[in-house]
């Protein structure tokens, strides 16, 4: 139970405990001491009663500067009553005043408590309000003030250190899969040009063997080129700007206008569910490809006769909803949390056959993260998937 409560709460909670115990120790001490001088006090006045006819004679009152004051018995007893009762009523007072101080005590010590917690734990909601902002794309740009209490600038100096070991690797890592992309493409690019050059002459004398590895060649030669492209867009998609004002209707419009043909060759229709026009600012490049890889895979692993609907729409929190949902074979529960891994195939016979490199919805995934957004499979079953796209409003 603690542990899903805040290091303020924690606190407070402590405290309050403590300062309760505290309280109800003091308050039995307290009220016992009491309680046994009121009981004292009481048996030492009642120890008094004596018969009237038992009093210090003349010569006694006259030898003695002692004051005796005689009752009657009648009197007397009603007067031992009247205080007894007296007695009994103080020590209940007594008794209810002193627990309700102790609540009264460890309730204001509680909000007390958690005032003053709050004050002193400011600089670890401003250190962790810092480092929820740091994300990869922003690793140099994020920086946690080094300059705050003792006890965080050790530790905000270590995390800034981090923060640039991090981005030098991810540079590092960027310029790598931009070179080796680079450097891949030119050579495939040489024997995908041989292998068409080949192909438009005539070869009377070529046997199955030799056209099999041929057109085994052509296939896997361009499958490393559409590899290689992908790993290229991934790489160049932090230089892109994301500061395009996109109508959302008319980019689906025009993802739907282009996947046309595909959509007639696999029997699937096209639909999209219109809705109020919404302007977003991004990347217009970025946008169309995301929801172009989203829709191309909705098309290739639907069933003929199927359907694929996109839409968008504003929702209660101010922000973008767009989703995609097809009428497919669905994806396995045990697959949708990894679908988004680069080169991750549900079915690796079927991505093959469609000429797929498993790098499609990884780059879905990093184009919505790059808008501030997330994606996220909202339901799957075997009546097909919807995919839905969350991407946080932007002020123009």
């Amino acid at each position: 139970m603690m542990k899903k409560i805040s290091l303020q709460w924690r606190l407070t909670i402590i405290i309050s405990v403590l300062i309760a115990a505290i309280c109800v120790l003091l308050n039995v001490l307290l009220y016992n001491t009491g309680i046994f001088y009121i009981d004292s006090l009481g048996n030492s006045v009642l120890s008094q009663n004596q018969d009237p006819g038992q009093g210090q004679d003349t010569n006694s009152d006259q030898e003695d500067s002692t004051l005796y004051i005689e009752f009657s018995q009648e009197d007397w007893r009603a007067f031992a009553e009247r205080f007894s009762i007296q007695v009994d009523d103080s020590k209940k007072d007594y008794s209810i005043y002193s627990w309700i101080l102790t609540v009264l005590i460890t309730l204001a010590g509680g909000g007390i408590t958690y005032l003053v917690s709050g004050y002193a734990l400011r600089p670890l909601r401003k250190f962790s309000d810092q480092a929820a902002q740091i994300q990869a794309e922003n690793l140099t740009d994020c920086r946690l003030d080094e300059e705050g209490v003792p006890e965080f600038r050790r530790l905000g100096e270590y995390f800034n250190r981090m923060l640039d070991n991090l981005s030098e690797s991810f540079s590092a890592l960027r310029e790598f899969n931009g070179s080796a992309a680079h450097e891949f493409r030119t050579p495939l690019a040489i024997m995908q040009a041989q292998i068409e050059l080949y192909e438009q002459e005539e070869h009377e004398n070529v046997d199955q063997e030799t056209a099999e590895m041929i057109a085994m060649m052509k296939e896997q030669t361009s499958r490393l080129s559409h590899l290689v492209k992908s790993l290229l867009d991934m790489s160049e998609l932090q230089t892109i700007p994301r500061t395009d004002p996109v109508e959302l209707q008319s980019l689906i419009e025009e993802v739907l206008a282009d996947l046309s043909s595909l959509a007639e060759k696999n029997g699937v229709q096209l639909m999209q569910k219109k809705r109020d026009d919404l302007i977003y600012t991004g990347s217009d490049i970025l946008l169309y490809r995301m929801l172009f890889n989203l829709t191309e895979n909705a098309i290739r692993y639907n069933h003929p006769g199927g359907c694929v609907t996109l839409s968008a729409e504003e929702n209660a929190d101010h922000n973008i909803r767009i989703t995609v949902a097809d009428t497919g074979q669905g994806i396995p529960k045990e697959a949708q949390e990894r679908i988004f891994q680069p080169f991750y195939r549900v079915d690796k016979s079927r991505s093959r056959a469609f000429g797929g490199v498993g790098l499609g919805l990884a780059l879905v995934q990093k184009i919505a993260e790059l808008h501030g957004g997330a994606i996220r499979i909202a339901e799957s079953s075997e009546m097909g998937s919807t995919f839905e796209i969350c991407l946080p409003e932007k002020e123009l």
